[in-house]
């Protein structure tokens, strides 16, 4: 009778532990609400010196809100994939720099931006969850995760400029740098590829809600979400065909360091291609856990 009862004990902890072990099958589908911040990594405003790299050119004043949603599904315990759409604005100013050349330069843009992305997050370590028993005072399923991810996606931008009244313009229908006032520059395009990566924390108090953080910065393709990427274009044939707000925009810089803006100078890099971050906070529900049955599932589940 006692082996009896010692193999029924060992069964039934073999089976309970194969459920805990399945359980995320239960919660494969979420969706999420993102709220966060967005910040840009390009040749406008920036740190103090030139040539810094990536993250320590960034300018805290640049920062602007973003909104997005998200719909996840778990792969395995330790893989999803998740469809971002996240919508908010970029901003750049030479106004926020104290490195003189950029200064004097006095160019300044703001842009919407609306990302589609597909994202692999792969968790990197994750919490053994608590069983939840009927008991009082006991709390069940609570669990954190740390996770990173990568993926692809494509975005809309649409720079715009401060005119000196306060008054935003388009820049793309200005030809700031010559495209398309010249055969040999082409005008860009608002839609490009970007590569989200990073890494982010999820808290899990029960099987149905998630919160969480995310920082990801964005690789991109293009060196215009801020309309600057080359050289000064002659400022008499903007002005000639599109006008003196063009040129203004063209080259709306202080005077003060002499022959900055002459035709032909730097006006950004295009070696080094437009970068942006998202940072935000997650709230995920679980869109199966409220359509599970449990009735076969033991009583303290």
């Amino acid at each position: 009778m006692k082996i009896k009862f010692i193999l029924l004990i060992l069964i039934n902890i073999f089976l309970i532990a194969n459920i805990y072990s399945q359980a995320w099958r239960l919660d494969r589908q979420n969706i999420g609400v993102n709220i966060g911040m967005t910040n840009f990594l390009g040749d406008l405003g920036g740190g103090k010196t030139t040539g810094q790299p990536f993250i320590f050119d960034l300018d805290i004043q640049a920062t602007r809100p973003l909104i997005g949603v998200s719909y996840n599904y778990r792969l395995s315990n330790i893989s999803t994939i998740s469809t971002q759409l996240n919508f908010g604005y970029l901003r750049g100013d030479d106004a926020f720099t104290k490195n003189p050349i950029r200064n004097n330069r006095n160019l300044n843009f703001r842009s919407p931006i609306l990302e589609l992305a597909e994202q692999y997050e792969l968790i990197i370590y994750n919490s053994k969850e608590t069983k939840r028993y009927q008991l009082k005072g006991v709390r069940g399923w609570t669990s954190y995760e740390i996770y990173a991810f990568v993926g692809v996606g494509v975005f809309w931008f649409n720079p715009q400029g401060r005119a000196p009244n306060g008054k935003w313009y388009n820049l793309k229908p200005l030809s700031t740098e010559g495209q398309g006032l010249s055969p040999e520059i082409k005008p860009y395009s608002n839609f490009q590829v970007t590569i989200p990566y990073g890494l982010g924390f999820r808290y899990r108090p029960n099987r149905e809600w998630a919160y969480g953080f995310a920082i990801g910065p964005r690789f991109t393709f293009t060196d215009y979400i801020d309309d600057c990427s080359t050289v000064y274009f002659d400022n008499d044939i903007i002005r000639s065909q599109k006008g003196d707000i063009a040129a203004y925009f063209a080259d709306p810089s202080k005077g003060e360091i002499s022959g900055q803006t002459l035709t032909g100078e730097q006006r950004g890099d295009p070696e080094d291609k437009d970068s942006y971050i998202f940072a935000y906070f997650t709230i995920n529900y679980a869109l199966s856990s409220s359509n599970i049955k449990r009735s076969n599932l033991p009583k303290f589940y």
